[in-house]
Parts: C-alpha cells; sequence; structure tokens
C-alpha cells in the first residue's frame, strides 16, 4: 500500500512540476515577443522584495531576486499543479486550478499591493494570464493521464 501512495505523490510531483515548466517557458518567451505579455516575474520580484522588507532581511540584487523568483514560481507552482492528482478527472482538476491560478494571478497583485501593471494592463494581458495558467493544469493532466496509462 505505501509504494501505491509513493508512486501516486510521484506522479503528482512530477505532473505538476511538468505544468510548472511549460507555464514559465511560455511567460519567459512571450515577454520576448509582444508587449502586452503578462510579467508574472515582475510580479515575483515585487513580492520577494516586499517580503524582505516586511522581514527586515537584506535585498539581493536584480539578478539574485529574479533567479530567486523564477526558482520559486516553479516550485510554487509545480506544488500547486500537483494537486491535479491521478484518474479521469485530471483533466477537469487541471482546467479547474488553471483557471482560478490566473484568474487570481489578474485579481490579486493590485490588492497584494504588488501593482496591477504586469498581469493586468491590457484585456489582451488578462487573458493571457489565464490562458497560459490553465495551460499549465491542462499539461500536468495531460503528464498524470499519460503517467496513468503508462503503468497499465
Amino acid at each position: 500500500m505505501a509504494d501505491s501512495h509513493s508512486d501516486d505523490l510521484i506522479q503528482a510531483l512530477v505532473s505538476g512540476l511538468s505544468g510548472s515548466v511549460v507555464l514559465t517557458l511560455v511567460h519567459q518567451t512571450a515577454k520576448e515577443l509582444t508587449p502586452d505579455a503578462p510579467r508574472m516575474d515582475v510580479l515575483g520580484v515585487r513580492g520577494l522584495r516586499k517580503l524582505l522588507a516586511a522581514a527586515d532581511a537584506p535585498q539581493p540584487g536584480p539578478r539574485t531576486a529574479y533567479n530567486a523568483t523564477m526558482a520559486g514560481d516553479l516550485l510554487v507552482n509545480g506544488l500547486y499543479y500537483s494537486l491535479v492528482g491521478s484518474g479521469p478527472d485530471a483533466w477537469w482538476r487541471g482546467a479547474a486550478l488553471g483557471v482560478a491560478a490566473g484568474v487570481g494571478g489578474v485579481v490579486l497583485p493590485g490588492p497584494l499591493g504588488l501593482g496591477d501593471g504586469p498581469s493586468n494592463r491590457t484585456p489582451q494581458t488578462k487573458l493571457m494570464t489565464v490562458a497560459w495558467y490553465t495551460l499549465g493544469g491542462l499539461v500536468a493532466a495531460g503528464v498524470s493521464r499519460w503517467w496513468s496509462n503508462a503503468a497499465k
């Protein structure tokens, strides 16, 4: 029984990390190609700096802050997308988690004091934010379903 739970956990974590990697690659590629691309990296750096300031901790340089944010994004989004789990309902969970994350990415930065511009400046930016987080959830679901089918 423990092996089954361990296998399920590994499947969920690998699936979640896959969704996170695709999400990050899309964000980082699009920011080079279109001025309306969401800049979640900017929000991440702002969030990191805000947390460090609240903790009265030293502020890292720009490159270190960016790298820490990218690593944190991959980890946190990967853990989040790992909630997709397994089974045929993974597709629905992936879509729902992705839409929820995308809407949160549009709605929450302003109230959190991170500014609206990076994810909310144009209708296209808002749409891309929701679409790309949804893509991440669907990739996680797809990897999970592939894993389940390969295990049969």
